[in-house]
């Protein structure tokens, strides 16, 4: 990357922070009058052209002012940007909301309010993928006796998760029977994964037809479960990027919306991109950067938060590349370090 000057840096700069606050082209005069700069207007205009040649910034039109390039927003978000704590102010706001929440509504309710604030925080589309564990282990089996013969498997697993299965019964089984083989089965299979219990299993055959129906339908839910690449996502305004006159102004950019209609394709996409992040780290995506087309003039800020190796989930804001950076990414830290807490209380109490 070319080595600029602290002017040149300067000057890219608020030519960044006045783009991204007004959307109209930059011009030389205007900077200088703007935020009282020590040198002329044709020095500015000497400065822009060389951070037009050097791909910084671009000229929609001869007599326009310069606009940040992808080169320019990169440089910007990881050099430039004096990345700023949340307002405490803020914070306290956020905390007693999600306070609120989590005695009513738990983690669904958690997710939807992590995304209804930060779409009102960042003016931009926010997303927040619910949790699911990295590594499924067993941790409890429950078998409770029903109406005729019908049973319900209850599957706990060590992400906190929990599946329920009705099973029908050749013939009707006591609830002392079942109490004992579900004692067995977590005796036995307590702490191990799917293919853990499987390879188990295969050591030694036995003739308990019920335990080998407890154990098939065990294994599939634990399959299913593991199958699983990204938890449902929810989503907060997309009135907000539609106003924005990148959205209203290009068919091409109205398209990128399109991903927040298909559960599987945006599910897909953060799995993909979250996968080599740790836990409270934040990824900035400018344009997309080639993980999805129809992205190149928008932007994501994206942190994975959860348990290290046990339970992730991902939250971020989709909108423009010209977003509020400074604004969004330590937004987006705050609320991902947030959800982190809460799931590790919520699995303490589960144990």
């Amino acid at each position: 990357m070319s080595i600029l000057s602290e002017r040149q840096k300067l000057i890219l700069s608020l030519v960044v922070h006045d783009y991204i606050k007004t959307a109209t082209p930059v011009g030389s005069k205007n900077l200088v009058e703007k935020f009282r700069l020590d040198f002329s207007p044709a020095t500015v205009r000497n400065e822009l052209a060389k951070l037009t040649e050097m791909n910084f910034l671009s000229q929609p039109h001869t007599s326009a002012g310069r606009i940040p390039t992808e080169k320019g927003y990169r440089l910007f978000v990881g050099v430039l940007m004096n990345t700023q704590e949340l307002k405490e102010e803020n914070r306290h706001m956020i905390e007693h909301q999600f306070f609120q929440t989590q005695q009513d509504q738990g983690i669904d309710g958690w997710m939807k309010l992590a995304a209804s604030i930060l779409a009102s925080q960042s003016k931009a589309i926010s997303l927040v993928s619910a949790p699911l564990p990295i590594r499924n282990s067993l941790k409890h089996v429950a078998l409770i006796d029903l109406t005729g013969k019908q049973m319900l498997i209850v599957l706990v697993l060590t992400s906190g998760q929990m599946q329920q299965r009705f099973v029908t019964l050749t013939e009707q089984v006591s609830q002392n029977k079942l109490t004992m083989t579900a004692n067995e089965i977590n005796q036995r299979f307590k702490g191990m994964t799917t293919d853990q219990i499987h390879q188990e299993k295969q050591k030694s055959t036995t003739n308990n037809a019920l335990m080998e129906l407890v154990m098939k339908n065990v294994l599939n839910a634990m399959y299913e479960t593991d199958a699983m690449k990204a938890g449902e996502v929810f989503t907060d305004g997309i009135s907000n990027v539609l106003a924005e006159p990148e959205f209203a102004e290009s068919e091409e950019a109205r398209q990128a919306l399109r991903i927040f209609e298909e559960q599987p394709a945006l599910q897909s996409f953060l799995s993909k991109t979250a996968l080599d992040q740790k836990i409270g780290g934040v990824q900035v995506l400018i344009g997309g950067e080639g993980l999805l087309t129809n992205l190149q003039n928008c932007s994501l800020v994206l942190a994975r938060y959860g348990i290290p190796e046990t339970l992730t989930g991902t939250v971020g804001v989709f909108g423009p590349m010209r977003m509020a950076y400074s604004r969004n990414i330590p937004t987006v830290r705050f609320i991902a370090s947030l959800l982190s807490d809460l799931i590790s209380e919520s699995l303490v109490e589960l144990q």
